[in-house]
């Protein structure tokens, strides 16, 4: 059984969310203000959180970027409807997915399943190579140059999907798809922000540009010189 962490101020919303993760099979914890959320994340309670952007005293960007210092625990942020800033905000600090609040908790079920699905370790142990970059499924483990890279899940899914199609342009409604869980929709940065934080995670080709090249109008590339 998956444990999920909601981290918000808000108790009545973490009771309702909490009667319906656990009605479809989760086990629920909850913590109402950033520094208890962060400290129960990184004390290995939870396998994927829930955290609201907006909370008094630390802020969920806040939390985030805490637990992100020392955890890739898959995270979902809960933002305000329409608040574009703060939600790529917390993409760049490494959130996996984001829903605008008021939330349906049907989709937000939906979205843990994926994070967590895309977070679970491979069956197969298969690895791949493309340049510096070599991918260990079944590990989860990916690296440049023999040196190991700390990804999110996300981010080691981007790559993965990426590195299986080297050379060839993959379209960012391939990537939301496939990455995300869901379809792109008009106006959705999260998978240029996503690209953008693995781009800096990643070194450089001998003539200095990133090796995921932008396909303008298209999607991306990872190339391997």
């Amino acid at each position: 059984m998956n444990r999920v962490l909601l981290i918000d101020d808000d108790e009545e919303l973490c009771e309702m969310l909490a009667e319906y993760l656990e009605a479809e099979g989760f086990e629920v914890l909850a913590a109402h203000n950033g520094e208890e959320g962060v400290q129960r994340a990184l004390a290995g309670d939870a396998d994927a959180a829930v955290l609201d952007i907006m909370m008094p005293g630390q802020s969920g960007l806040e939390s985030l970027r805490q637990i992100r210092q020392q955890s890739l625990m898959p995270v979902i942020m809960l933002t305000a409807k329409g608040d574009d800033v703060d939600r790529i905000v917390g993409l760049e600090l490494g959130a996996d997915d984001y829903l605008p609040k008021p939330c349906n908790p049907r989709e937000l079920v939906a979205r843990l399943r994926a994070v967590l699905r895309r977070a679970s370790p491979g069956a197969t142990r298969e690895m791949l190579r493309v340049g510096d970059v070599t991918i260990r499924s079944a590990e989860r483990v990916a690296e440049w140059a023999g040196e190991r890279i700390a990804l999110t899940s996300t981010e080691f899914n981007l790559l993965e999907t990426l590195a299986r199609q080297a050379g060839r342009v993959v379209s960012k409604e391939e990537i939301s798809e496939r990455v995300l869980g869901h379809p792109l929709s008009r106006y959705d940065r999260s998978v240029d922000v996503h690209v953008s934080n693995l781009r800096r995670k990643l070194g450089q080709l001998p003539d200095g540009r990133s090796p995921i090249q932008t396909v303008r109008g298209i999607g991306y590339q990872l190339v391997a010189v």
